[in-house]
């Protein structure tokens, strides 16, 4: 018998059944779906954290205290970079954008029009804005002048200037009240929205010597910081820039390179490490689909069981027409590979109509994975014949005999 009679009869034993046959593609329907929907959701949330940490500034190396010098068993605290040793360190650094630091507290504002409670003030220097890739949208930003006199000056974020004076415009050169300290507005940031947990639009920027002069036990000693960013030129840069620092850094710590004091994270470093977290989700991820897919199969060889039960009268009508017992094999065997091909191509529309309806309706960004559609479509053929296989090889060994007086 040729292979496209074959394909017909088996299509037509599918068809017998239609009500039974759908019922057996929702398995692999439900599997197919899954490794889909799964990667998309495992993908979406390591672009999240990626796009989260480079919301930060683009080639960042970040200088951290290291808790190992010394240690808390020591006695003593980490060596820290001070405000005063900022300044050295950018002059002897090339092939960079900025340096910043920043240091926060959170206080209650107030303007003659109105108060916000709780704002985060944001201490910092000027190499905030290039480090930070955040741009000013009215006014200026804070400079040296007012970092080396701890001057009382501020910058809002787009939001709290229009909660406190309306507008943007409005708020250039009014007056603030930012916990005990009263403050000039000079500038107004440009609109940067909600990255990650951070509303950038909410905060206010000061001087970070004002933080530390009003706001931080830093008022009763030195002015450490806890964080130094440092952006690169370019990702080509990166090594030469870190290198560097390694040097400068452990001069300004007065430490070397056996104990260096601090730490050089930079954004890949923490991208990576986040992904590493995931990598056990995303693996858990890919059992649960790949056991809906087994489940899905174990279905089609139990219904091809039954179907081969029910027809062995067809099955020994045939073998004594002349049908092979091969042509019986192909003819049950195509049976379960268009079962699982039909389940396949409904459940990659399934899991991509489904991906994207999480994205655009939920809290949960997917991304959908474009190697899943080729692999879960390959996984469900494989299922098909493999689990279709066992009641193929049975039905073509009925003996035609015993399967004509079946009754």
């Amino acid at each position: 018998m040729s292979f496209s009679k074959t394909l017909k009869v088996a299509w037509e034993g599918l068809m017998m059944n239609k009500a039974r046959s759908l019922l057996t593609t929702l398995g692999v329907i439900i599997g197919v779906a899954a490794v889909i929907v799964m990667l998309a959701v495992s993908a979406g949330a390591e672009a999240e954290i990626a796009d989260q940490i480079n919301a930060l500034g683009a080639n960042l190396v970040m200088i951290m205290p290291s808790f190992t010098r010394g240690g808390f068993g020591a006695g003593r605290m980490p060596a820290m970079l001070e405000y005063d040793d900022l300044a050295p360190i950018e002059a002897q650094l090339t092939h960079i954008l900025g340096v910043s630091a920043e240091q926060t507290t959170t206080q209650d504002v107030k303007s003659e029009e109105g108060s916000l409670s709780d704002v985060s003030i944001v201490g910092t220097t000027p190499g905030f804005t290039a480090v930070r890739e955040y741009a000013v949208a009215i006014g200026r930003f804070i400079i040296e002048t007012d970092n080396d006199n701890a001057a009382k000056v501020a910058v809002l974020g787009s939001d709290v200037a229009v909660e406190l004076f309306g507008s943007a415009e409005a708020a250039i050169g009014q007056a603030v009240k930012i916990g005990t300290a009263k403050c000039t507005v000079v500038g107004v940031m440009a609109s940067k929205g909600l990255v990650g947990n951070t509303d950038y639009d909410s905060r206010i920027y000061i001087p970070i010597t004002l933080v530390f002069k009003k706001f931080t036990w830093a008022r009763f000693g030195a002015e450490q910081l806890s964080v130094v960013y440092v952006s690169a030129e370019s990702k080509e840069a990166m090594d030469n820039v870190k290198a560097q620092l390694s040097t400068v850094v452990m001069k300004a710590l007065g430490t070397t390179a056996a104990a260096p004091g601090f730490s050089l994270t930079t954004q890949e470093s923490i991208i990576d490490a986040q992904a590493s977290t995931t990598e056990t989700f995303r693996n858990l991820l890919g059992w649960v689909a790949g056991i809906s897919l087994v489940v899905g199969g174990i279905g089609i060889m139990n219904i091809m069981l039954v179907s081969v039960s029910e027809r062995t009268r067809e099955i020994g009508l045939r073998q004594a027409l002349g049908a092979r017992p091969r042509d019986v094999q192909l003819q049950f065997l195509m049976e379960a590979f268009m079962l699982s091909l039909m389940g396949g191509l409904v459940g990659i529309a399934t899991g991509v109509g489904g991906s994207v309806l999480f994205n655009a309706l939920g809290t949960m960004r997917t991304e959908i994975v474009a190697a899943s559609i080729p692999l879960s479509f390959g996984a469900s053929a494989a299922v098909g014949i493999f689990f279709g296989y066992y009641p193929a090889t049975k039905a073509a060994k009925l003996d035609p005999i015993v399967a004509l007086r079946h009754e």
